[in-house]
């Protein structure tokens, strides 16, 4: 299995709710360090799993989506725990979208997988990993 890596940032603010989130469930912000990585079976006619300039500028257009927002203001997480793990969820499940609309080309479309890893800090983060 090959893979190809872009990485991005996004800056949110949210609350999460429920006692094992101790502080975090007063209002915050959160700065994440996004990878967003592309996995195919083979190479293409041009040696690559993706255009890595492609692929940076649809990560840009997903988390650029998200970024500076209170996602608790925001109509589409309501009820939900945006917690780390949730938003990568959701950062995977829309590049996939984007994907299966043709933003990568032919190439993107005979991808196997995508997996997206928030970083929250330098020691903790989180991926969601799909198949595509």
């Amino acid at each position: 299995m090959f893979s190809m890596t872009v990485r991005d940032h996004m800056m949110i603010a949210h609350s999460l709710r429920g006692e094992v989130f101790g502080p975090a469930q007063r209002l915050h912000g959160a700065t994440y360090v996004v990878d967003a990585t592309f996995r195919s079976t083979a190479l293409d006619d041009d040696n690559i799993v993706v255009d890595i300039g492609r692929a940076t500028q649809e990560l840009r257009a997903v988390v650029g989506e998200l970024s500076y927002r209170n996602l608790d203001d925001e109509a589409e997480f309501a009820g939900m725990n945006t917690s780390t793990e949730a938003l990568a969820k959701v950062v995977a499940d829309r590049l996939a979208e984007r994907l299966r609309a043709g933003a990568l080309g032919d190439g993107g479309r005979r991808l196997a997988g995508l997996a997206v890893t928030l970083h929250e800090s330098h020691i903790a983060w989180a991926t969601y990993e799909r198949p595509l």
